[in-house]
């Protein structure tokens, strides 16, 4: 991981661009392995490296680079959060974080990852973060370029590597892994406290109850920052919670339980109907690499 270039406020989170609260998550989470690198320093416009967690070395802050950064999962999952939400990586996934935004990356215990970085404005790459699916062929190609020296020649055959590597990225597919999370201190708040309790179901007036809101001023404010009803976004992180757990090797029963479902099935025919597949067969498909 890259050296950090901590941002203000980091011991206390990171204050909303509107002067709302700050970010409740930002400095929180497992110690992974960083070393001190800082992709800003290396002039090559697209480089690979590898990354293991380890539990003795300092955990990176929240921090930003000039360069782009993708973020590819070869073991385990990555959990990548930012000012608007969390993004999930498992295995053959990548999450995009354009330069400039400040992000912080999560390993799970048994974590692997690859990480491309890109000068900005070389490739057709989203301007927001992103979360992706990628094809067996350009995860090679990013490990591959990982094991070759990060100061290559401009001329020859690793150029060229890092010119195809480019294309292949342009058309990498979507997934649907990002748990939004808006500036606004009441929905941080709500946030905050369902990533601690995933299995809390209190409903949409409670919760307006908790956070001294009408039930309809709640409704209408999650929708306005996070484009779901209440229901729908508890339920996009309970997606990515169980796609992180399943990734590490949880068995649907016990993510079931963790999430508060009342048994595997109604925890399944949720996962299904948001993500197209059963949980196991999802999980078969990206190892397999044949996602849709």
């Amino acid at each position: 991981m890259p050296r950090a270039k901590k941002e203000a406020g980091e011991e206390s989170g990171i204050a909303a661009a509107d002067g709302g609260a700050a970010v409740p998550w930002d400095v929180d989470g497992p110690r992974i392995s960083f070393g001190a690198l800082d992709p800003d320093d290396l002039p090559r416009p697209v480089t690979s490296f590898v990354f293991k967690r380890s539990e003795n070395e300092d955990e990176l802050p929240i921090h930003k680079h000039r360069k782009g950064q993708l973020v590819v999962t070869a073991e385990g999952s990555i959990m990548c959060r930012t000012l608007d939400g969390l993004r999930i990586v498992p295995s053959n996934g990548a999450v995009w974080v354009p330069g400039g935004v400040p992000h912080r990356i999560e390993i799970s215990d048994t974590g692997r990852s690859y990480c491309v970085f890109i000068d900005p404005g070389i490739a057709p790459l989203p301007d927001g973060c992103a979360t992706f699916s990628i094809s067996p062929m350009l995860r090679e190609m990013i490990f591959h370029l990982a094991k070759l020296p990060p100061l290559y020649p401009l001329e020859g055959p690793t150029s060229r590597l890092a010119q195809v590597l480019l294309d292949e990225l342009a058309q990498m597919k979507a997934e649907p892994l990002h748990f939004p999370v808006a500036s606004h201190p009441k929905i941080q708040q709500i946030a905050a406290e369902l990533l601690d309790t995933p299995d809390d179901h209190r409903t949409i007036r409670e919760w307006a109850a908790t956070v001294a809101m009408s039930e309809r001023s709640l409704a209408r404010l999650i929708i306005k920052h996070t484009g779901m009803t209440f229901g729908r976004w508890r339920q996009q992180l309970h997606i990515v919670i169980a796609v992180q757990r399943l990734s590490s090797g949880a068995t649907v029963q016990a993510v079931s339980q963790e999430l508060g479902y009342d048994s595997p099935s109604a925890f399944t025919t949720m996962f299904r109907r948001y993500m197209g597949k059963p949980p196991r067969r999802y999980l078969q498909d990206r190892a397999e690499g044949a996602l849709n």
